[in-house]
């Protein structure tokens, strides 16, 4: 897949390590240790603050928040409304990301609440974004059943809703705004093989977007997350060996290698 416009995609990484930014992460139990790490080895700050007595306080700290329903219940999913609220009343960014949404009613009400508050970016894999749209989706628990072909027109239908960025992960990564769009080619086939990967990228998506515009701070997220994945996948025997050579890929990665490896396909 050919480069795109020459952008310097590695830009956005430097600036990402140049503020170390703040990230407010609502997460699931099995991605917290998981995500922290991989937060901490990008250059970001993590923090994992859930508790319905302090979110919105917490919220108000951060410049920006990451919202994942995996273990959701009913104190965390008030969190989650609160937090997000505040951070759209104050326009700052955040992600979401609708883990399972179509497996039970709870999941898609919390996510119906969440997206009315219209997040930044929206990040899924295809069946997620298919049922948050309301166009079903064949997933099997929080897995997808669906390919990312299948969900680049229910993408597009909720970018132009929430005004926003929608990602749909998969082997090829689609990436779209209401007026633009991206493929992104970059990966390993381990990578979904070792749990709380697919959530930590919330968190790499969420500190790209700290001071960047959405568009190129989510592609530049996912093809340095992918590139990593790559180098990684290079040295690993299999996935107990390639969650630390994925962290230490994460920390190693320049800007420059970002920018002429990244496999980003303007549409």
């Amino acid at each position: 897949m050919a480069q795109s416009e020459h952008h310097d995609w590695g830009q956005h990484l430097a600036q990402m390590r140049a503020t170390a930014p703040l990230v407010h992460n609502i997460t699931n139990f099995v991605a917290m240790n998981v995500m922290a790490n991989v937060q901490l080895a990008i250059g970001a700050s993590p923090a994992m603050v859930h508790a319905l007595e302090e979110v919105e306080e917490f919220a108000a700290l951060a410049p920006v928040l990451t919202v994942n329903i995996g273990t959701a219940d009913g104190a965390w999913a008030a969190g989650m409304l609160r937090a997000a609220k505040l951070m759209a009343l104050h326009t700052r960014p955040w992600v979401l990301d609708p883990v399972g949404v179509g497996a039970t009613a709870f999941r898609q009400e919390l996510c119906a609440g969440l997206l009315a508050l219209k997040p930044t970016v929206i990040r899924g894999n295809a069946s997620e974004i298919l049922a948050l749209a309301g166009q079903g989706g064949q997933a099997r628990g929080v897995d997808a059943g669906d390919g990312v072909a299948a969900a680049e027109a229910a993408a597009r239908d909720l970018a132009t809703r929430t005004g926003g960025v929608v990602a749909v992960s998969g082997p090829v990564d689609f990436v779209t705004s209401p007026t633009r769009a991206a493929r992104v080619a970059n990966g390993h086939a381990l990578m979904p093989r070792v749990t709380a990967l697919g959530c930590s990228l919330n968190g790499v998506i969420g500190a790209f977007l700290a001071g960047q515009p959405a568009f190129e701070a989510t592609v530049a997220a996912l093809a340095y997350y992918g590139l990593a994945g790559e180098q990684a996948g290079a040295k690993a025997q299999g996935p107990g060996s390639f969650q630390p050579a994925f962290l230490d890929a994460l920390a190693a990665l320049t800007p420059e290698r970002l920018t002429t490896g990244a496999k980003v396909q303007i549409l």
